[in-house]
């Protein structure tokens, strides 16, 4: 990847309520208000796991003074369709990982985790809505009362609108797109982020969903409307479209093609800014993926039917990048797991 850190100037810290103030500077990047700051380690107990997550840590056998590596836990957001489900299901299948499904619609991930053959025990459903910060807040805390470890964070959950011409807002008033792609993640991340420095576990990570329409090295990325930030004049603003621009750019036309396009732009950024502040000291691997083409995803759902139709041939059978949802969520669950990919930074 190309991208750089520094091609973010200033950054945003995510306010409760209301505007999002004026773009601050870069000390501030990935800092979050008095009101978000998560307990301090002596202010939190140390969470234990409950069934049917292992105790943390490694267990010694009496009888043979061998240590066992315990049962991982990875939270997955939008793990209820698509790449989301295929990870889950593939982390779950191995035995080694207990996986906790944050998701939306809570019946329909039940009824996709029955579907997809995962078995009981081996997952958890807890509610997450990414477009209402005030959700985030309760999703934290409702998954440090299960007492569960976190070892595994896995920003995944993506709206894509490509032929909306007017924005639609989350429940703070922010743009929906970038609303929950990234400031729903950029939020989350920072409040489970002492989590997962706490975690015993070999491997901490968190892995955030990239995507190369948002990187302008690759043909995807060349399509108009091409991804770009600007000065982020419309980030400053708050992103409502009402006093001002609801795209980052600051762009008097709402294009939900480059929302998307740009709102991974800043989910790539905020995993190298994450690397850059935090990966020395707590040894935590930071890092994002493409996994591949899937071009029968949910996540076109609201593209025109003929692009819908003609997609995955053209994916298949031309470009030749097409990849199924079983086969990315393999590629998504071993950049989670595989002990030889510790490498943080990277895209």
């Amino acid at each position: 990847m190309a991208l750089q850190a520094a091609l973010l100037p200033s950054t945003l810290s995510v306010p409760k309520k209301g505007n999002l103030a004026a773009v601050v500077k870069d000390t501030a990047f990935l800092t979050v208000p008095q009101k978000l700051r998560v307990p301090s380690l002596s202010v939190r107990a140390q969470a234990t796991a409950t069934a049917p997550v292992a105790t943390p840590g490694a267990s010694t056998s009496t009888k043979d003074a061998k240590k066992t590596l315990r049962q991982g836990v990875a939270v997955i957001t939008g793990a209820s369709s698509g790449l989301g489900l295929a990870a889950a299901k593939a982390l779950a299948e191995t035995g080694k990982w207990h996986v906790v499904m944050a998701c939306r619609d809570f019946l329909k991930a039940a009824k996709a985790a029955k579907g997809a053959g995962m078995a009981e025990g081996s997952y958890t459903i807890m509610h997450l809505d990414l477009a209402s910060l005030d959700s985030v807040r309760q999703f934290v805390d409702n998954f440090r009362r299960a007492g569960m470890p976190l070892d595994s964070l896995v920003c995944n959950a993506a709206i894509y609108r490509p032929t909306a011409r007017t924005p639609t807002f989350t429940a703070d008033g922010y743009e929906m797109s970038v609303g929950v792609n990234h400031l729903g993640h950029f939020l989350l991340a920072r409040l489970l982020l002492d989590d997962l420095r706490k975690s015993d576990y070999p491997s901490r990570r968190l892995i955030i969903l990239g995507s190369i329409t948002g990187n302008t090295n690759t043909l995807a990325g060349n399509i108009p409307p091409k991804a770009g930030l600007g000065d982020l004049r419309g980030l400053a603003g708050g992103l409502r479209g009402q006093n001002g621009s609801a795209m980052i750019d600051g762009s008097e036309s709402f294009d939900g093609a480059k929302a998307y396009k740009d709102s991974k732009i800043c989910n790539m950024l905020t995993m190298q800014e994450l690397h850059r502040r935090y990966h020395e000291e707590t040894g935590i691997t930071f890092a994002s993926l493409y996994p591949g083409c899937i071009a029968t995803t949910g996540l076109f759902r609201e593209h025109i039917p003929l692009f819908r139709l003609l997609f995955p041939p053209f994916q298949k059978f031309i470009t030749k990048g097409f990849v199924s949802e079983a086969e990315s969520g393999k590629r998504l669950a071993q950049v989670v797991s595989d002990p030889s990919l510790t490498k943080s930074g990277v895209y």
